[in-house]
């Protein structure tokens, strides 16, 4: 990968400095009345999302030398050698093609499409049996439930997927476990039965900590239920590209699908790690999944900067984040079937973006992910929004909403649209003290009190956000939201200069965990370690030594 130049060094950087300087002490509501069009002109559309951005603290001639910035910092030339299969990931020398895991034609990448072609296969022939019943456990019993096992990538997609697409879901349930902690195994398992239960284990390696740990603890279940060794193939399928741990574990290589190194965790949905959608809402829905990402792929790829909808996301983080100075981003989702998505993006942003150098390892002296968080309205309007409307931080805000229920409720539906509406509003347009001292009389106070407690109410607003909209949560159109934070995510770090497909970062962690199991399992001294974990140690010893005394 050619050494590019770094944003604060392009040439569009002063100039948006002073932008930003100008429109903090700006209002959006003064740019409305100043700008007629501005509705209009800051919201597009694109495979069946809408993007209103007009709430954002942002004037045109601001998005002219953004828009100058992505043109310089070769964003457009990355679009280009994304989709082309360049090596992008330069630390690990690999291409970056997930968008080929939901594309209709190899354009290029032949030899790795037949790859994809043929794992699509093996999906559709295993979602299919198990959805007729043709797939019985070891005492003869059709499977009525799957069991994902993963963590990080291989759980958080697929999960968010089946749980927002549960009006599609056919007759088998799917489960999903990740935390290592036994609490989380052990409490999916509880109403399920041994006899009907599949397990779908998600590791490249077939080495993932916690995903082995989960792995041996649902394989004893199955043996201890009354299944034989030989049984065991009937209970479980394996995604990894490690045939020979998984034999030795019990699943032979025809009940393994692939997973490719071509492919991060966090963009691995659309591969065989989503089987466990494929299951739950039967293939076609999965099919039109995959065929929105594919709509909003084409829609990056071909459009020009100035209506590329992934392009503009990027180029507003960039704006908040280095030039506002707003160090977290909120995504908002008004529908309770899309409650995970934050979680979901937190891993997409975080573990793509989280890098404190630049693809070519200099150290970056800029902000670059911001803290993603959120949750499901109107829940967030009872905990956090006090925080959104009066708080000190300034926390730009998605919403993202679906304009139809699937419940068939409409006038509640209606509610929960008013609220996100009004959400979006108040945090444009705020509460001035004389409005807030108007609303106190009104409510009957005395001109004294009102007065006294009118900085109370008065909200700043001039808060940014925008409205992610679709007219309905369909497969595919959640299929082209996750595909549009996606490229979001690619061009914020083609922005930044830093490179989304590593994740060097989790790595640590992971290492000083193996030394520590070992001296909790005495098979190695605790020795070189600090103070603290050496005391936090004996104190998990001593609590040991009390449970196995019977204390």
């Amino acid at each position: 990968m050619a050494s590019r130049v770094l944003l604060n060094e392009l040439p569009a950087h002063g100039e948006l400095q002073g932008h930003a300087a100008a429109l903090r002490g700006a209002s959006i509501s003064d740019l409305f009345a100043a700008d007629r069009q501005r509705a209009e002109d800051f919201t597009l559309t694109a495979a069946g999302l809408r993007l209103d951005y007009s709430r954002q603290l942002l004037h045109r001639d601001a998005r002219a030398g953004l828009l100058r910035l992505a043109g310089q910092a070769g964003v457009e030339d990355g679009i280009r050698a994304l989709f082309g299969g360049e090596h992008l990931n330069n630390t690990e020398d690999r291409p970056a093609l997930h968008t080929l895991l939901r594309a209709a034609s190899g354009d290029g990448q032949q030899e790795r499409f037949r790859e994809v072609a043929g794992a699509r296969a093996r999906m559709r022939d295993w979602a299919g049996r198990l959805q007729r019943g043709e797939h019985r456990g070891y005492t003869g019993a059709a499977i009525t439930d799957v069991v994902n096992i993963g963590i990080g990538g291989s759980d958080l997609g697929p999960r968010l997927v089946t749980e927002a697409l549960r009006p599609y879901r056919g007759t088998i349930a799917c489960h999903y476990v990740a935390n290592v902690d036994p609490a989380d195994l052990q409490d999916t398992l509880r109403p399920l039965h041994p006899a009907t239960t599949l397990f779908i284990v998600c590791s490249k390696s077939f080495r993932t900590e916690e995903t082995l740990a989960n792995s041996l603890s649902a394989r004893r279940w199955i043996l201890d239920a009354g299944a034989a060794d030989a049984d065991l193939e009937r209970h479980f399928l394996a995604i990894t590209s490690n045939l020979e741990a998984a034999a030795q574990f019990g699943i032979r290589a025809q009940h393994c699908l692939p997973m490719w190194d071509w492919v991060g965790g966090r963009y691995s949905v659309w591969s065989a790690i989503g089987l466990s959608c494929a299951i739950a809402v039967g293939w076609a829905h999965f099919e039109q999944f995959l065929a929105g990402a594919a709509a909003m792929d084409a829609h990056f790829r071909d459009s020009p900067a100035a209506h590329n909808m992934p392009l503009l996301l990027g180029l507003l983080e960039i704006w908040n984040c280095n030039y506002l100075g707003a160090s977290n981003h909120a995504v908002l989702p008004y529908d309770n079937s899309l409650r995970r998505l934050p979680d979901f993006l937190q891993q997409l942003t975080m573990e793509s973006n989280g890098k404190g150098v630049s693809a070519q390892g200099a150290p970056l002296d800029y902000s670059t992910a911001p803290i993603l968080w959120g949750a499901a309205g109107t829940m967030g309007q009872h905990s956090f929004h006090q925080l959104l409307h009066q708080g000190t931080r300034l926390c730009p805000v998605d919403f993202v909403l679906p304009l139809t229920t699937h419940t068939g409720l409409a006038q509640q539906h209606r509610q929960l649209v008013a609220n996100c509406l009004a959400q979006s509003r108040a945090l444009m347009v705020g509460r001035s003290l004389e409005e807030a001292r108007a609303t106190l009389l009104q409510r009957g106070l005395g001109a004294a009190d009102a007065a006294r407690l009118a900085p109370h109410l008065a909200m700043p607003g001039n808060r940014p956000s925008s409205v992610i909209s679709m007219s309905a949560l369909t497969p595919a159109a959640l299929g082209a939201l996750l595909a549009l934070y996606e490229h979001r995510t690619f061009c914020s770090a083609r922005l930044w200069g830093i490179n989304p497909f590593d994740q060097w970062g989790v790595e640590l962690g992971k290492e000083i965990s193996a030394q520590i199991l070992e001296v909790l399992s005495a098979t190695r001294p605790a020795q070189g370690l600090d103070p603290t974990t050496e005391h936090l140690i004996a104190a998990w010893q001593e609590a040991q030594s009390g449970i196995d005394q019977g204390q």
